[in-house]
């Protein structure tokens, strides 16, 4: 059974608590769309938390403030950093929490929607943007979740073929020009890319890829967090077509999947992406082991109910 509740968190008032006993998830409703907390019942949160960054904008200042929320692909200034600073209109419909934010300052309208599984850690999130500007836009569904510090996200690589039996390109891989392929936080394995957030190294470090195993992951302490989405072939995506995206900076670490672009009309069609989230517990994943990481990611596939990687 899944209960609601009204709660305080990390000194953040009005927010609502969603568990089935095992996993619990608190979303905000004094801004955002935003989740502040996923872990599971009596755990750490997954998520990271950092009220005091801030980027300065035009329009003012933008806080990350952490957890996880929904932008509209491509990253633009100061488009991208329109505020999230009022309440969200929220609606309770049994195992799910609905949140919708009041049209930005760049004319984008967020849609957020929470359920939690009647057992187990799942949980789905609905990401909905709509154009309510002037002209017609091109934009993706963007879900950034900022991640607790400290630990390791994970892109798969494609499965393995010779030479002899794969001669087209597998998919693509983007960096940014700020990327360094060299620096020891990269492990560019024969079966993942893992990058590990490192506190004492502040550069920022970002990579991404045409995922279309439909899957990325983070590894903090024990425990291995998998975001699951749909990659649609044939489309274009943003950032030279990209529907994962990782990066790290110093202690601040965010896991990204992106929907395709979309031509939005103002007031007309929507574009969604939808992720589904899982936590497996009592995972260890020492630097560099990415067979280790083989072992946990087959691991969430058979507990999700479909085949290993």
């Amino acid at each position: 059974m899944i209960t609601v509740e009204k709660a305080s968190y990390l000194g953040v008032a009005d927010c609502l608590r969603l568990t089935n006993g095992t996993v619990d998830v608190v979303v905000a409703t004094a801004f955002g769309p935003r989740v502040l907390h996923y872990g599971l019942t009596g755990g750490d949160n997954v998520l990271g938390w950092c009220p005091e960054r801030v980027t300065a904008t035009r329009w003012g200042p933008w806080r990350p403030r952490g957890g996880h929320r929904l932008w509209a692909a491509p990253e633009a200034m100061p488009r991208s950093y329109a505020a999230d600073d009022e309440p969200v209109e929220f609606t309770v419909e049994g195992d799910t929490v609905r949140l919708r934010q009041r049209t930005d300052r760049a004319g984008i309208r967020k849609e957020v929607s929470v359920t939690v599984g009647a057992a187990g850690s799942g949980v789905t999130l609905r990401h909905t943007i709509a154009n309510e500007g002037l002209w017609p836009i091109e934009a993706a569904p963007w879900a950034l979740t900022i991640v607790r510090g400290g630990g390791t996200a994970i892109i798969p690589q494609e499965p393995w073929a010779s030479h002899d039996d794969a001669l087209d390109a597998a998919r693509a891989l983007v960096l940014w020009p700020y990327t360094d392929m060299a620096d020891p936080r990269f492990i560019w394995a024969s079966r993942y890319v893992l990058l590990r957030d490192d506190p004492a190294r502040s550069a920022p470090q970002k990579v991404g890829a045409s995922n279309r195993l439909g899957w990325c992951a983070y590894h903090a302490g024990h425990t291995l967090f998998v975001k699951r989405f749909a990659h649609r072939r044939g489309v274009t995506y943003p950032d030279f077509g990209c529907s994962c995206e990782v990066s790290v900076a110093g202690g601040f670490a965010e896991v990204e999947t992106l929907g395709p672009l979309q031509r939005l009309e103002p007031g007309e069609a929507s574009a969604e992406h939808v992720e589904r989230w899982v936590l497996v517990p009592d995972v260890a994943l020492p630097a560099g082991a990415h067979e280790g990481a083989l072992r946990a990611v087959n691991d969430v596939l058979r507990l999700d109910g479909e085949p290993a990687a």
